[in-house]
């Protein structure tokens, strides 16, 4: 079968991508090459799928293109069995400053692979949706009854995303899906967030720099975890029309977060506080019980599990990958 990976050079989709083509997939990644976070980063991706297709995998393609242009969605949509739909442009607090652009990218986007969808027939369309969706918090974990009442536009994009998506399911039976997805972590994840920030810093014996007082909760999801929800969808169809969330069932303070990197990996540095950025979520927490139900979603890392995993990758792969975190 060919899969289709739209954002397929960044972090998620750059692992759902070597996933398909290590199982004998063949896949198509369209990706922009948008520099939100060095583009090195996002060139060892396409190199591992590469490496990975040159293993006996399927077949990989890049196309270097945009989820705006419409010709060029129309035409990869029409060779594709299933759609995964990761591009979006990134970052709640970018979004506060140029929210048309997160208009343009996440909805039309995703508006323009929905119509080629629903026009050519494809077997399921499962989109990347966001905790963002849910804003405050009237109580927690979030679940899918939740009110959804985003804060940024960034989030507000993703629902609207979300819900176009559900609506083509409804109204046009395309099978679709949107996962919830509650800030994923992992090997060559984005420099800008806050586990490769602290281990980066922590490594350089530089202390860990939070915003706010720490208080802060997130519920942190393995990448692994993530990707085994996705490729369940394949032959799944019991979620088709739904939206889910996908995270860890747990979460953590920000300030017990960088406490744990902090002593794993230079315990004598105290721990720096900075000014919190408004459009940053208080809490999130995941319910999954509707995944469970729907694909059997078990995640299988707790956050401690998780960053021990991702430090020791980072030590592997300290060369290349450190450079680049720190640059950004």
């Amino acid at each position: 079968m060919t899969v289709l990976v739209t954002g397929g050079a960044g972090f998620i989709g750059g692992h759902l991508a070597e996933r398909f083509v290590a199982d004998g997939h063949d896949v198509i990644v369209l990706d922009n090459l948008d520099p939100f976070y060095h583009l090195d980063i996002k060139r060892h991706t396409i190199d591992v799928h590469r490496e990975t297709a040159a293993d006996g995998g399927g077949s990989y393609e890049f196309v270097e293109g945009d989820v705006r242009d419409a010709d060029l969605v129309d035409d990869l949509v029409g060779r594709a069995d299933y759609i995964y739909h990761q591009a979006a442009q990134a970052g709640v607090r970018p979004s506060v400053e140029d929210p048309r652009k997160y208009d343009e990218v996440n909805v039309d986007g995703t508006l323009n692979l929905l119509d080629a969808a629903r026009d050519t027939g494809v077997e399921r369309f499962v989109m990347a949706s966001s905790s963002s969706v849910y804003g405050k918090p009237r109580y927690l974990p979030y679940d899918e009854e939740h009110p959804t009442t985003p804060v940024s536009p960034y989030g507000a994009s993703k629902l609207a995303a979300e819900r176009y998506a559900c609506a083509y399911s409804e109204v046009y039976d395309l099978p679709a899906v949107a996962l919830r997805y509650f800030t994923v972590y992992g090997p060559r994840m984005r420099p800008n967030m806050a586990i490769s920030n602290f281990v980066s810093r922590c490594m350089n014996d530089e202390p860990p720099v939070i915003y706010g007082d720490g208080t802060q909760t997130r519920d942190f999801t393995f990448i692994d975890d993530v990707v085994e929800a996705n490729v369940e969808l394949l032959t799944n169809d019991a979620a088709d029309g739904e939206a889910m969330n996908v995270g860890s069932t747990d979460n953590i303070e920000i300030k017990t977060l960088a406490e744990e990197i902090r002593d794993q990996l230079a315990p004598d540095l105290e721990l720096v506080y900075e000014e919190r950025h408004d459009a940053d979520a208080e809490h999130t927490h995941a319910g999954t019980d509707k995944a469970e139900e729907l694909i059997g979603y078990e995640p299988t890392h707790t956050i401690r599990e998780g960053v021990s995993e991702f430090i020791d990758w980072y030590r592997d792969n300290r060369e290349w990958y450190e450079p680049l975190v720190r640059e950004s």
